[in-house]
This record gives C-alpha cells, sequence and structure tokens, in this order.
C-alpha cells in the first residue's frame, strides 16, 4: 500500500490519508467505474488501519467534494449549465477550495486527530447528505 510503512514501523507509528472521493460513500449515475474505485479505496483504508493499528500507524482517506480546481474549470466548460450546474450539486451553495481539503488532511496528520483510524473523512459541502 505505502512504501512508507517499514519506515513508520521503525519509527514506531505514522500517518497515511488515502484519496478517495464523496463518490466512495454515495453512488453517481453514469459514475460506475468511479464510484467502485473509490469505495475500494475505502476498504483498502479501513482493512490498512486494522492491519496497522496497534504499530502506531493511522490510516485514514480523505473524501472530497467538487473541488474548483483547474480540471473541474475544464470540465465546467465543456459541460451544460457549465460551473452553476457543478455548484448547485453542492448543498453549501459553492464549489470547496484546494485549502479546505488540504486543511482535512493535515488534521488527519495532526495530533489532534491521534483516535482517528479507518476513518473515511467527508469533505463535500452537504453533498452527500
Amino acid at each position: 500500500m505505502n512504501h512508507q510503512i517499514p519506515l513508520m514501523l521503525r519509527q514506531g507509528g505514522g500517518a497515511i490519508v488515502n484519496a478517495s472521493s464523496g463518490a466512495g460513500v454515495k453512488g453517481f449515475k453514469g459514475q460506475a467505474a468511479y464510484a467502485a474505485a473509490k469505495h475500494g479505496v475505502i476498504g483498502l483504508t479501513r482493512s490498512t488501519a486494522l492491519d496497522y493499528a496497534a504499530s502506531g500507524i493511522r490510516v485514514n482517506a480523505v473524501c472530497p467534494g467538487i473541488v474548483d480546481t483547474e480540471m473541474i474549470q475544464r470540465f465546467a466548460e465543456s459541460t451544460p449549465g457549465g460551473r452553476d450546474a457543478l455548484i448547485a450539486d453542492e448543498r453549501i451553495g459553492r464549489l470547496g477550495t484546494p485549502d479546505e481539503i488540504a486543511a482535512a488532511v493535515l488534521w488527519l496528520c495532526s495530533d489532534a486527530a491521534s483516535f482517528a483510524t479507518g476513518h473515511a473523512l467527508v469533505v463535500v459541502g452537504g453533498q452527500t447528505v
């Protein structure tokens, strides 16, 4: 899963954050393969968390919603309704920012999350509620 695990074992612990998606916790029409892959990331995360919890290695996943990136901007330009259609899917009324997802990852890696392992942190602006 991660080539850093042997190092973390020698150090007595560490934190791994896998990248899943809001699609990892909810299905989306027309996205079966993508949703299956992202659900798989969560299953891998949870199983690996169990494998390494006693060794002090925490394994979690972050599940972002639609984040305002260059890729999403290109997608919005080629999609009927564009950016407004994407925002309409976000209950919070806007797209997420890369900084918001980074903050979630940093929290999962921090001592403040020292009791969290096997968790899929959903950061989707309410989309999966």
